[in-house]
């Protein structure tokens, strides 16, 4: 757009009355995939299965928070009663003019704190006070910034009082307000009084209200989610402004641990932290935290979705040597599903066994094809005869009624995976050193990748179950019971009654071994005085005796349940990699997640500066290995000379170089040459400062006109 006047000024250009159309997900998931056939099907799949998984998770992750939340509400409600009390005693008032703190360890999972903290305070406002404050470290730099804050959050909680003539003086702005412990004391006098009438409603700002479930004169509960990172200063102020209204109104702190809870006393002194009643509170360990993830979401039939061995490696690795975070893990579980339903046409099948047999009977023609060229399945038309060979690579009925049939075998295989597995981890998760590790996760890895029972650590497993002692398996084969009676599979054979009658026969074995007694007695005439001779003679006696001693009852017993166990492994435990069909539920694209949540920023710098054509798309950038092109951007020039110099770089020749391949294609006259090597100059320069901001070089004080290359190769 341009207009016609001839002086220097700002226009304006009002954007066209027709509102752009705005894209949604599924338009983008339609539009930007290769095979759109069934693109909205499988979107609307890939919605519905990641809505029952999230569903699933927060309810796990309530469950599991439930005893901390319930151990908090005691600690507060014991720390209510003093101040309700207001006894005499001299103890009692010593330990009344404590402030309440609760200290919880949540572990060095910085990340899932948030999503703790904000449960907590759900939980708190829903059936102990509205007046629950969330404090961070960042929001408070000083004393004064974080008072503002307590007033503000405080002041944000609506009393619903009708004709109050107090309203008013609640309703204040928070920049009107002046923050100290008298204006706190003030707040908390004109609150009205507890109504029991009064029922908990919601107003339209989304705001708690004072209502019956809470407790009468709710306590004050200020939440610090990082404390390491407060200001020293900072937390020792507001507790001294704090220790002098205690006895004025309940107030409860509660301090977010990612270390240990001697951070308490290394930030405050001893003055200070002996106003503090601290009662320490653990949280559940992120690893068991994951363990039961993983047990939800993949050691399940209910989510036909799965990852395959290398996928679930990648975020388990992410998850240890990164940053301990299950919130993380779920979002590259979420990653894994998108990714799976969007790269995948065959994913339209990855969903109820019900559904998905419909969906097979209205497969299209190219669908059939695809079906055919999945690996496994070749691996099967292969495994069938000639006759059976031709029709299912012709006839796409039959083919339809044989995949309806192979998603039933693979529905059944991971209906009895989970048991067994859980069986297995069950009797080698008390072993010593752990051969196949100590959670599931880890033997579920395992079983993923080969097959188990073809490994050395399984073999030293099962020597070591087969030593068991009688109370340790009769306590694992109960458990297997249990595990097996209470699962849905229904495929598992005689296995229930089997290990029922197994347990059975420990329970009512009595065992009579007479060779016990032998060896008592043995020993009893090794006692004796004897010359070395008869000693000799009766140890060699001992050593044939033990060689050719017959089993026990209860040996032989043990030996028929490990071989039970055994069995079950070897026939229901196969990689998934074997089960025909598997590609349609198994992610298995680890690259693709790996290049998502790996992040290598060096790799990326270094394809962008050498290749800028990889992300920039411009054929005009396309050069030959090792040429230096005049279009690219300056950095890339820069970069690519700075690459052919060795620790030192002079700028003088750099410069020179940079000006030859700028001027290399361009034809200019000796009139404007100066000119020229000005602009060159000031974009060298700018080439320069951002090499230097990227990390690449650094000033040096050994030559002024020179500097430091601080990278070495060509990568």
């Amino acid at each position: 757009m341009s207009t016609c006047s001839v002086s220097k000024g700002c226009f304006v250009f009002k954007p066209d009355s027709k509102k752009r159309k705005v894209s949604s997900t599924a338009d983008y998931f339609r539009r930007a995939n290769n095979d759109s056939e069934d693109s909205d099907l499988r979107f609307h799949t890939c919605q519905l299965l990641w809505s029952q998984i999230k569903q699933e998770t927060e309810q796990l992750q309530e469950e599991l928070n439930k005893n901390l939340y319930e151990n908090l509400t005691r600690f507060l409600r014991q720390a209510h009663s003093n101040f309700q009390e207001k006894k005499t005693d001299w103890a009692c008032r010593m330990k009344s003019s404590e402030i309440p703190t609760a200290a919880i360890v949540l572990g060095v999972n910085v990340t899932d704190h948030d999503l703790t903290f904000k449960s907590l305070a759900e939980v708190l406002q829903d059936d102990v006070t509205p007046f629950v404050v969330l404090l961070r470290s960042k929001e408070c730099p000083g004393i004064k910034h974080l008072l503002q804050k307590l007033m503000t959050q405080l002041l944000g909680y609506r009393i619903d009082i009708e004709s109050s003539e107090e309203d008013n003086d609640l309703q204040i702005s928070p920049n009107r307000i002046h923050c100290s412990a008298a204006s706190l004391t003030d707040w908390y006098r004109k609150l009205p009084k507890y109504n029991s009438k009064k029922t908990d409603v919601d107003t339209p700002c989304k705001k708690r209200i004072l209502s019956s479930k809470h407790w009468e004169s709710p306590p004050l509960v200020v939440i610090f989610k990082d404390m390491e990172s407060f200001s020293a200063k900072v937390l020792q102020d507001f507790i001294l402004i704090c220790s002098h209204c205690i006895h004025e109104f309940p107030l409860v702190l509660i301090f977010g641990i990612a270390t240990s809870p001697m951070i308490i006393h290394k930030l405050l002194p001893h003055s200070v932290s002996s106003l503090l009643g601290i009662e320490l509170f653990q949280s559940l360990s992120c690893k068991e935290h994951l363990a039961k993830v993983i047990e939800k979401l993949l050691l399940t039939n209910r989510f036909p979705f799965k990852l395959s061995d290398k996928v679930l490696q990648v975020l388990i690795n992410i998850f240890l040597y990164h940053d301990f975070s299950v919130h993380n893990f779920i979002k590259g579980f979420q990653l894994s599903l998108l990714e799976h339903f969007y790269s995948n046409p065959l994913s339209v099948l990855c969903c109820e066994l019900r559904e998905a047999s419909k969906r097979v009977s209205s497969l299209s023609r190219s669908q059939c094809e695809n079906l055919r060229r999945l690996p496994s399945f070749r691996r099967f038309v292969e495994s069938q005869e000639s006759n059976k060979q031709t029709v299912l690579l012709t006839d796409d009925q039959c083919l339809k009624e044989t995949t309806q049939a192979l998603l039933q075998g693979l529905h059944t295989y991971h209906e009895n995976y989970s048991p067994v597995l859980q069986c297995l981890h069950v009797f080698i998760s008390s072993l010593p050193k752990y051969p196949l590790g100590k959670q599931i996760t880890e033997l579920y890895c395992t079983c993923l990748e080969k097959k188990v029972w073809e490994t050395e650590e399984y073999e030293s497993a099962m020597q070591l179950v087969r030593m068991l002692a009688k109370d340790e398996l009769v306590n694992s084969l109960e458990k297997c019971v249990e595990i097996i009676t209470s699962s849905p599979a229904k495929h598992l054979g005689d296995a229930p009654e089997k290990l029922e009658e197994y347990l059975r026969q420990f329970k009512n074995l009595e065992e009579a071994d007479d060779d016990q007694g032998q060896s008592i007695s043995s020993v009893k005439e090794l006692q004796k005085k004897t010359d070395l001779y008869h000693l000799q003679k009766t140890l060699l006696e001992m050593k044939e005796s033990r060689r050719h001693k017959k089993l026990t009852k209860f040996e032989v017993l043990r030996f028929d349940v490990v071989d039970f166990i055994d069995g079950l492994v070897r026939h229901f435990l196969a990689p998934a990699e074997m089960q025909t069909l598997n590609e349609v539920m198994y992610f298995r694209e680890a690259s693709v997640l790996r290049e998502h949540l790996n992040a290598a920023p060096r790799v990326a710098l270094h394809t962008a500066l050498n290749d800028p054509n990889f992300y920039l798309k411009s054929e005009a950038l396309k050069s030959d290995v090792g040429c230096i092109s005049n279009t690219a951007p300056d950095i890339c020039i820069a970069y690519k000379l700075h690459l052919e110099c060795g620790r030192l770089i002079n700028l003088v020749d750099w410069l020179e170089a940079f000006s030859t391949v700028v001027l290399v294609a361009e034809n200019t006259d000796s009139t404007a040459k100066d000119q020229i090597d000005d602009v060159i100059h000031a974009r060298f320069i700018r080439a320069v400062s951002e090499l230097e901001l990227l990390g690449f070089i650094k000033p040096t004080k050994q030559k002024p006109d020179h500097v430091a290359r601080l990278t070495w190769g060509s990568c």
